[in-house]
């Protein structure tokens, strides 16, 4: 066993001091498994950094209340006459003798991408004078909340970085009316940083949906109260067609819906690039082989067997790819780690959020290099292990 492994130490060495010979056809074997990695660590990341955006924007107190079957907010319908109802359920909580609920109306906006120059669907939301409460870490940064009654919208940071136009003071105007941005409010790593707010009786009245909300919010004394009321609501022949889940459930359910597609189109990519990384691996290594024709068939005459010659062979196809691994690693963490971007959401509006590069998908990345590693340097290595030596020199 010391010996082979002697053996193989001594062909490996062989291997890699001859890579400068083949410079640039060891580049590009580098670099292609470097931009397979980037490419899927992308469009993981983006994936991963929406999933724990709208994840963790939901509370396990606070129900919400959609039309059944919605599959997002713009697609609900609950009257004022169900909310009213909803506020008087059992576990509801209370502050100053009046439950804790907001009912809100979600609509569609024009903004302008900084990035692009161009517009998108920005989700404009108004929502009641406990609509702030229920929304746990949101912080006003500048300016101050809006006044019930007025034209009067605050932004969300998030929101602020990626669209033009919502600077706090500015007054913009939307479906024929001005309005003034007065304050800027942060709500780290959650989806309400990518809406603008306001009044929803003026939100109603703007956009001509009149006593029609879409949702509704109600802060409950605790999570275990969700139960009774989810129960309670069911019972309840006018809630018929209501649809109550915790907010942790509902943004687990559009994490679910948002990032599938993200998922999928990365490890489609990546197994495509994969197979092209693959070939230049092999184009690589079958080349490497055949420059050392010489030098192995010497080894074998004077004693090293063909396992020696495979492992070497392996090795340096799985050096390359290792060195072609940590360029993509590095790569995506330069270009977009920790960025904020913004897609649309599963309500068709767009949702700002960051890249998040896990130590899960590093290793993800570092699976899929070594993988090409060992399928590059498999069939190059039996190549290698069998070489004839008494041909290969009598062919020199």
């Amino acid at each position: 066993m010391a010996s082979l492994l002697n053996q193989i130490g001594a062909v490996t060495a062989l291997n890699v001091r001859s890579i400068p010979q083949r410079a640039w056809m060891s580049a590009a074997s580098v670099v292609a498994v470097a931009l397979t990695i980037a490419v899927l660590l992308f469009f993981l990341a983006l994936a991963n950094g929406l999933r724990a955006t709208v994840e963790g924007s939901g509370s396990d107190d606070v129900a919400l209340i959609i039309r059944e079957g919605s599959n997002a907010e713009l697609n609900s319908v609950v009257s004022r006459e169900q909310l009213s109802i909803l506020s008087t359920g059992p576990g509801v909580a209370q502050r100053d003798g009046a439950p804790v609920v907001s009912g809100e109306l979600l609509v569609i906006v024009d903004g302008l991408k900084r990035s692009t120059g161009t517009n998108a669907n920005m989700p404009f939301r108004g929502i009641g004078p406990e609509g702030v409460a229920l929304r746990r870490g949101v912080t006003i940064t500048e300016g101050r909340m809006f006044n019930p009654g007025t034209n009067e919208i605050v932004v969300g940071a998030g929101l602020l970085r990626e669209f033009a136009g919502f600077e706090f003071g500015r007054t913009i105007r939307i479906r024929g009316g001005e309005w003034q941005v007065v304050g800027v409010f942060e709500a780290p790593g959650t989806v309400f940083e990518s809406e603008l707010w306001a009044d929803v009786a003026v939100t109603q009245s703007l956009f001509d949906r009149p006593n029609t909300y879409q949702t509704m919010r109600v802060q409950l004394t605790s999570p275990a109260a969700m139960t009774a009321y989810k129960t309670w609501a069911e019972s309840d022949a006018r809630l018929d067609g209501l649809e109550i889940l915790s907010e942790r459930e509902y943004y687990a359910r559009q994490a679910s819906q948002s990032t599938s597609q993200f998922v999928f189109i990365a490890w489609i990519l990546g197994v495509m690039m994969a197979i092209g990384a693959l070939a230049g691996a092999l184009n690589t290594m079958y080349s490497s082989v055949q420059a050392r024709s010489t030098e192995i068939a010497t080894l074998r005459i004077i004693g090293f067997s063909g396992w020696a010659a495979f492992f070497g062979t392996m090795i340096e196809a799985l050096i390359l790819s290792a060195l072609g691994g940590a360029l993509g690693i590095l790569l995506a963490l330069v270009a977009f780690a920790g960025r904020t971007t913004s897609t649309l959401g599963s309500g068709f509006t767009q949702l700002v959020f960051k890249f998040e590069l896990s130590a899960g998908l590093i290793v993800a990345a570092i699976v899929v290099a070594i993988v090409v590693g060992l399928f590059g340097g498999f069939f190059p290595g039996i190549r290698a292990a069998r070489q004839r030596p008494q041909l290969e020199l009598a062919a020199q």
